[in-house]
């Protein structure tokens, strides 16, 4: 994520602290680095800041460079191996490379994290650790309970072998990025770091301007930073099937060819987003179009669809190392929620008639979609865009699976159609495309019972930490207001 705090003993920016390549910096040695942080204007957020000071000052794993590698004054750019092409079977899946991983203590950027490190590329972690933060905003906490983000790096160090370089501050913050980039020099820089919750950018008129600026700002450095400091860099962005709505069409991966009045044209496929969330993601596709056309950089949008799933090979190795499962109505996603909903006995919240058709996939192929992005680099001056998912599904046809599931566990699952927060098609066509990771060689671990069955079983052995009064949604999308919203039950 994108948003840094000050510490507990002070809210001066003068007084914040970095860790950079492992290293924890005074206040006066961050200043000096080019990691100096500040803090955000926005009374929301300096209300919650003391939360993040022990997870800044607590110290994280040391790289073992030497200071003046971790560390460097000069401003030149790394020399690059010659980018290989993005066609299908011109990859070198044993080259290794740097990656920085934007968000890397979140759900997705965690287990991608440990999934790059196990492959043998050498990792950074860049995170501010405010998803921790909404948290304790909300009230919330994720059903699996997880470390912190340095007892996850040290865990990881101990069990394979593998250091995992960590940067927290604010991408918002562009002196902050441009010391993690000069001291990481990445080959690829894969962007997970942004606000990722619909309903937390529809909570209220301070979410959705901190969404928007964010994730679009955020992003924004990011180009900026791969062109003045590491142009031959691939960056690999985060985007979703929601910049697509669902219109009564095809949806094509990213781009469609028209023929108008006689003449025919490829153009980006139309967007239809469905809240301030979806919107900062679609300003981020353009903004990145643009710059590969403008810089020559080369990137890969990856549109992905909602994700499942706990575990992967790396997470399930030790606890300490376990991924977090949100299971609320503002973070959960709809499989997730269900499964949890089921452990516990509380009736499936399908919204509405339940028609709502999305694409879904398995964490365990999340991680291996960006493995391939990064081993099949787009060329420069490339602007591709891969859809990101493996199957779909209508909220019905995921409420009956569980149900069935359940039934094979010894759980009866009961199932209630709620007043639909959200601004949508509740019954409509939806059949998007998919192939090009499928080409690149991913092989996707289709939703099956024993995943099922996986599901509920960590969602019942983790039952005690449900908190039931964050089941049911709490956030309208027609009630969205300009003052700051508590999320309660009664929400709506």
């Amino acid at each position: 994520m994108a948003q840094v705090f000050t510490t507990a003993s002070a809210c001066s920016a003068s007084n914040v602290l970095s860790v950079a390549g492992g290293q924890r910096l005074s206040a006066s040695e961050t200043h000096k680095s080019g990691a100096h942080l500040r803090a955000s204007s926005s009374e929301i957020w300096r209300k919650c800041s003391l939360f993040v000071a022990s997870g800044v000052t607590s110290g994280v794993k040391t790289s073992g460079r030497s200071a003046a590698t971790r560390f460097p004054t000069a401003t030149a750019v790394k020399d690059s191996p010659t980018r290989p092409t993005s066609l299908v079977g011109e990859s070198n899946v044993s080259e290794k490379k740097k990656v920085m991983i934007l968000g890397g203590d979140g759900y997705c950027g965690w287990a991608t994290a440990l999934h790059l490190s196990k492959k043998g590329h050498d990792v950074a972690i860049v995170d501010s650790l405010v998803r921790r933060l909404f948290d304790e905003q909300l009230g919330t906490q994720t059903l699996t309970p997880i470390a912190s983000l340095q007892k996850r790096v040290k865990r990881w160090k101990d069990l394979s072998g593998e250091t995992l370089d960590v940067y927290i501050g604010d991408i918002c913050n562009y002196e902050f990025l441009e010391h993690a980039v000069k001291s990481f020099e990445p080959d690829a820089i894969v962007h997970f770091g942004e606000q990722r919750s619909a309903p937390y950018s529809m909570m209220d008129r301070d979410r959705a301007v901190f969404t928007q600026h964010n994730n679009v700002i955020g992003t924004l450095n990011v180009l900026f930073a791969i062109k003045e400091l590491v142009p031959e860099c691939h960056l690999v962005k985060l985007g979703t099937m929601g910049e697509y709505g669902t219109p009564n069409i095809d949806i094509e991966e990213g781009f469609i060819t028209i023929t108008h009045n006689g003449r025919t044209d490829t153009l980006p496929y139309p967007k239809q987003a469905s809240s301030f969330y979806h919107l900062s993601k679609v300003h981020d596709s353009h903004n990145l179009a643009f710059a590969c056309k403008a810089w020559g950089l080369a990137a890969t949008d990856l549109n992905q669809g909602v994700v499942y799933g706990v575990h992967t090979p790396e997470t399930f190795m030790d606890e300490v190392l376990i991924n977090r499962l949100d299971y609320d109505g503002v973070f959960g996603t709809a499989l997730n929620r269900f499964c949890v909903q089921a452990a516990v006995g509380h009736p499936l919240t399908v919204y509405g008639k339940g028609g709502q058709t999305r694409g879904y996939l398995d964490i365990r192929d999340t991680v291996r979609c960006l493995e391939l992005a990064i081993i099949n680099p787009a060329k420069a001056g490339e602007f591709r865009v891969f859809n990101q998912f493996t199957e779909q599904f209508s909220v019905n046809d995921l409420a009956s699976l569980v149900t069935k599931a359940g039934r094979k566990l010894g759980i009866e699952v009961q199932t209630a159609h709620v007043e639909n927060p959200r601004v949508e098609a509740e019954e409509h066509y939806y059949n998007a495309k998919h192939s090009k990771l499928v080409e690149l060689g991913l092989e996707p671990h289709l939703l099956s019972d024993a995943l099922l069955d996986s599901l509920l079983n960590v969602a019942v052995n983790y039952a005690e930490r449900v908190d039931y009064e964050q089941i049911l949604p709490a956030v309208s999308w027609k009630k969205i207001g300009s003052k700051p919203k508590t999320v309660k039950p009664s929400g709506l």
